[in-house]
């Protein structure tokens, strides 16, 4: 079977079959980005790079829903959902247009050894593995900072959304990057090894599983490259006795069910004050049972298909497995019987420690509900996890909501708000979630060079 296909998910229908690449395909593509990383557009002026993001952006705004509804076919996201993420693509990469080069500049270090200041430069070519939940949104947010600061990057994307990644490197170089700038592969996993293990390589990206991050991080601390890695997520709801209940039911249901649940910040435990925690569930479930399941293409749908059947019957199989280790199905709980890799809206409570849904991230729409009596016991249960990606908390206390999110161990906390993502904001986790931080400015110096220049004092 091809590695790289475009299945329909909402029907699961084959609709293309892509080759892959070569090892001489490979060879040439390092080639051409360490050529380029050793000319004047990587290391010279970097206002033609920022131009390049400056059309880029406006190419991206001008085919918003061409581009939304290349994703949703290939992996099943609502088109709404994917147009919103088309958008943000073109945020992405107008931010870093806009702002790259302030964030660049020399910083100033006073010092009794002379006049000192750290500058930014490129380190290199970089191999960036990539997931297929947010298949433009992924890929833009490595290659707008990297671009920016000179780093060709060589990117090996997921299997099912061939059609995006092919149509991404097409947008960066008809937006007038050159060749060698944004590399789409079409290789396995032992040919991402092979890349990072060449001395060309000076580092790796990787959005995805726990365990291909730990792969790729193995590879990569074995030859000394810089890595980093966002990894999964198993991010609390938080809902205390003080909120806004209505709204932290609207806001929490579309927490677990944006994209079909299939986000690493999705809400997943959700953590119900035992005050509110009956109202809550009852409000919650309603939510659930109101989800209209269908077409993603079809503006009426809620809920769309998972990216594949062996999604779907991974989560069914984690679903089982909770109910036979002691959880209640309150909600849901089965494959949509009919074509297509859809999955009801799922409630899961009574989750005991013991159960191995307690550390078990579900990427899908199953939500896990826990009662506790308060804030000590929210912390405990919070941090009680493999996982730090990120977490919200809802509250009528904002102060309260602040002491809570400074005692959560994640990257990452939105009060009164469900997790979300902006180009100005760091994104990133701590345990299992990985390590490093995309977009912001943290995002851009991940991958720089941060060099040290003194003069000595006369």
């Amino acid at each position: 079977m091809p590695s790289y296909q475009t299945i329909n998910p909402a029907n699961n229908k084959l609709i293309k079959t892509w080759p892959d690449h070569d090892k001489h395909y490979v060879a040439k593509a390092l080639d051409t980005a360490s050529m380029l990383y050793q000319s004047a557009w990587s290391k010279g002026d970097i206002q033609p790079r920022l131009q390049v993001l400056k059309s880029l952006a406006d190419i991206i705004d001008g085919r918003v829903d061409e581009l939304a509804k290349i994703a949703s076919v290939e992996m099943g996201k609502l088109i709404d959902q994917s147009r919103s993420e088309v958008k943000l693509c073109a945020q992405i990469a107008r931010y870093y247009a806009e702002n790259a080069e302030r964030f660049l500049q020399p910083t100033r270090y006073p010092s009794d050894l002379g006049e000192a200041w750290v500058e930014h430069h490129p380190i290199g070519v970089l191999v960036a593995v990539e997931p297929w939940n947010f298949p433009f949104y992924q890929l833009m947010r490595v290659l707008a900072p990297n671009l920016a600061a000179g780093n060709p990057v060589l990117a090996k994307h997921a299997g099912i959304v061939p059609h995006c990644a092919s149509t991404f490197e097409q947008l960066v170089l008809e937006a007038g990057a050159p060749e060698g700038a944004w590399t789409n592969l079409f290789i396995s996993s032992e040919q991402v090894a092979e890349l990072i293990a060449d001395d060309r390589i000076q580092g790796v990206a990787l959005t995805g599983s726990e365990k291909a991050g730990s792969a790729v991080a193995s590879q990569a601390a074995k030859y000394l490259k810089k890595s980093t890695l966002e990894l999964g997520g198993n991010d609390v709801f938080v809902v205390l006795d003080d909120c806004n209940l209505d709204d932290a039911v609207k806001q929490g249901a579309a927490a677990r069910l944006n994209n079909a649940g299939q986000v690493c910040t999705a809400a997943k435990r959700f953590i119900v004050h035992e005050k509110i925690a009956n109202r809550f569930l009852e409000k919650f479930t309603a939510a659930f049972d109101a989800v209209k399941i269908g077409d993603p293409l079809d503006a009426s749908t809620t809920l769309g298909p998972l990216s594949s059947a062996s999604a779907r019957d991974g989560l069914a199989e984690q679903v089982k497995a909770a109910i036979k280790h002691g959880a209640t199905l309150h909600f849901g709980g089965n494959p949509v019987a009919g074509e297509g890799c859809f999955f009801q809206p799922t409630i899961l409570t009574g989750i005991s420690r013991d159960n191995p849904a307690y550390f078990e991230e579900f990427f899908g729409p199953v939500a896990q509900v826990y009662v506790v009596k308060d804030d000590d016991e929210v912390v405990k249960l919070a941090n009680d996890s493999h996982y730090g990606l990120g977490g919200a908390i809802f509250t009528g206390n904002i102060e309260r909501g602040k002491q809570l999110a400074s005692r959560i161990e994640t990257g990452m906390v939105y009060i009164n708000s469900l997790t979300d993502t902006a180009a100005e904001l760091p994104f990133g986790g701590i345990k299992r979630s990985g390590y490093g931080r995309e977009l912001s400015d943290l995002g851009i110096k991940e991958f720089v060079n941060q060099k040290l220049v003194v003069v000595a004092a006369s």
